[in-house]
């Protein structure tokens, strides 16, 4: 269920990551294009076309190396392993609701479905991420947020 999880996930990244190149690739042509060149100096559209591209080229190259981390992470050692790790699934009970996420370096965020099961992405850099990082099965932690502070306790580790 993992890899079916981790391929999901590297699947979506890798759509984006085309889509958002050909959106560059056309962004940067009007950018360009003489047709639109400013008529005036209040004429910005050519100038924001080329702000938009440049940020898009930079998200294609954030998504490359986010793709090459996810290609790298080794299921093996989270399946070996009794605590909390990258790769791991970790079902957590929060205010009487079983929910289950996905402990990976990037993406967080994300719902993945296998079957019928919502699986939520947590990177390790978040808050939640980092707190159940290290932990067992019926561990309990707490994560603060701007509104609260929110009890959390592992049910099952896969």
């Amino acid at each position: 269920m993992k890899q079916d999880l981790l391929s999901e996930l590297i699947g979506k990244m890798k759509t984006e990551m085309q889509e958002l190149e050909v959106a560059a690739k056309a962004t940067k042509e009007f950018a360009t294009d003489q047709e639109f060149k400013a008529e005036s100096k209040y004429d910005t559209r050519s100038l924001e076309a080329s702000y938009l591209a440049s940020a898009e080229a930079r998200r294609v190259e954030d998504l490359k190396l986010e793709i090459q981390m996810l290609e790298e992470v080794d299921l093996e050692l989270s399946n070996n392993s009794q605590e909390a790790s990258i790769g791991s699934l970790v079902e957590l009970l929060h205010k009487g609701e079983r929910r289950t996420y996905f402990l990976i370096p990037t993406s967080g965020g994300t719902i993945l479905k296998i079957g019928d099961k919502a699986v939520l992405v947590v990177s390790i850099f978040s808050p939640l991420g980092s707190e159940m990082l290290g932990l067992k099965a019926g561990e309990e932690f707490e994560v603060q947020t701007p509104k609260e502070t929110r009890a959390y306790k592992i049910m099952q580790l896969n």
